[in-house]
């Protein structure tokens, strides 16, 4: 049992502190080297955590997000979504996801496809930079600020595209024109031609822990088609914080 007792701690710990190496898991558990790396192999051998090079940095692993993937379908987050993801993906006539933040990066659950032979796809367990993405934006935008900051100090603010915005306050500024208007917009800026709007969805205490969006190519997706589609995403974000039980910030 002590065993296991360390080695979850550990992994709640990067889950809080992604990208850490083994000097500074030891250091921040107040175990032994040793002992640490011998519970990261364990979780690594079953896919909770994983190691990134250069800099042997230690991350949550896919094991783990099917893990709690397996709590939030508990907890009806994916479940109260999937038929609101059906009827975006139907009104609009574009893709819609559900997506939710791990490891500073977002990952997404869910999906509903467009008919188009040209369309987003975004698999389940696919990722997304926080910066370059607009449930990204839109978890960002509505979290607090201090909790934004560590994670994009963390993630860093990488050049995707052209248009990606890797100056942080170019990325505040726009932030905040997001929480203005309801809905966040990724205009190009994770990957050439692709335009996306998203709302978030939040837990019982106003935090936001999911978003959802819709995206598709941006000749088909014009920017004023995005405005449009704004309030009909965060009127479908909304109903599924109702719908688990959420509550408004």
């Amino acid at each position: 049992m002590v065993a296991l007792d360390r080695a979850l701690s550990l992994l709640q710990h990067l889950a809080r502190h992604p990208g850490l190496t083994l000097s500074d898991l030891a250091e921040a558990t107040g175990q032994a080297v040793a002992t640490v790396f011998r519970a990261l192999v364990t979780l690594q051998a079953h896919g909770m955590v994983e190691v990134q090079e250069p800099g042997q940095l230690w991350h949550v692993g896919p094991g783990a997000f099917r893990i709690g993937a397996a709590f939030l379908r508990r907890t009806g987050v994916v479940d109260r979504a999937r038929p609101v993801l059906a009827e975006l993906a139907q009104d609009t006539g574009e893709t819609a996801s559900l997506g939710v933040e791990i490891g500073d990066a977002v990952t997404v659950l869910a999906q509903a496809e467009s008919p188009q032979a040209i369309r987003a796809h975004f698999p389940p367990g696919s990722s997304a930079p926080l910066h370059g993405s607009a449930i990204g934006k839109a978890l960002l935008a509505w979290m607090p600020e201090d909790q934004a900051g560590e994670r994009l100090a963390r993630a860093g603010l990488g050049k995707l595209t052209t248009l990606t915005l890797t100056s942080e306050t170019a990325l505040l500024r726009d932030l905040a024109r997001c929480r203005a208007r309801g809905f966040a917009l990724d205009d190009q800026e994770g990957a050439e031609g692709l335009r996306s709007v998203a709302a978030p969805i939040f837990d019982a205490l106003g935090q936001p822990v999911a978003g959802l969006a819709v995206s598709g190519p941006a000749f088909r997706l014009g920017l004023s088609d995005a405005t449009r589609l704004g309030a009909q995403v965060r009127a479908a974000a909304d109903r599924v914080t109702e719908a688990i039980g959420g509550a408004q910030p």
